[in-house]
């Protein structure tokens, strides 16, 4: 981290530790909240600020979790991209559901989602591989994402494989691979504050759009 971004971050850190986080400041629209605050990350310098945990379950009920990152996200929802052969992949077809968490420590702040989960459109999917780097895209192919693998030259020669099969055109959509959007039902906002007297809201949608309730913390 650089000398400024570390001056923002501290700078960010003090204004929202001191500031807190109230209902008035929050606003109606968790959405445009959660823009306000990934912004001040990303202005603060934080490496992957997009990093994220995404958290699914299988059909028992048995969870699991990783890191990924946040792709897009709007007023439909939170985006992130896989294979649709994976373990992640398998468990949201079986339930389709899941939580995410993105932390930002230096900034002292924490956001949680939760919700139901749709795959996206071939289209979106097609159109986001495609800004991916090239060896991006056919690492994406060489990778039989969460199957047991006998050992890493296997993979190695997948990849080589792979770059022989696209040299001479354009590297397409695995059609095992793209997005899930999370359309969120919840969304939390956790300030960091002293003496642990932590700001918490919740957003919960309904009908008429979102509400907002103070958690203890």
């Amino acid at each position: 981290m650089s000398l400024i971004s570390r001056i923002r971050a501290i700078m960010t850190l003090g204004q929202g530790m001191a500031r807190g986080l109230t209902e008035l400041t929050a606003g109606p629209d968790p959405v445009a909240l959660f823009a306000d605050w990934f912004a001040s990350a990303k202005q603060a310098g934080l490496m992957l600020p997009e990093a994220m945990t995404v958290a699914t379950a299988s059909r028992e009920g048995s969870p699991s979790a990783r890191m990924m990152l946040l792709k897009a996200f709007g007023a439909d929802g939170f985006v992130f991209y896989t294979n649709y052969e994976s373990r992640k992949a398998s468990e949201l077809e079986e339930n389709p559901r899941a939580a995410l968490v993105l932390h930002w420590p230096t900034l002292q702040r924490q956001v949680r989602v939760e919700g139901r989960v749709e795959r996206l459109s071939p289209e979106d999917s097609t159109a986001y591989f495609d800004s991916r780097p090239r060896g991006s895209r056919i690492g994406a192919w060489a990778s039989k994402q969460s199957s047991p693998l006998e050992n890493r030259e296997d993979l190695e020669r997948r990849f080589k494989e792979s770059e022989q099969q696209f040299a001479d055109g354009r590297i397409p959509l695995p059609p095992y691979w793209g997005g899930f959007r999370v359309i969120p039902e919840f969304i939390e906002f956790w300030q960091g504050r002293i003496n642990r007297l932590h700001d918490r809201l919740r957003y919960s949608r309904t009908s008429h759009g979102w509400t907002v309730q103070r958690l203890y913390p």
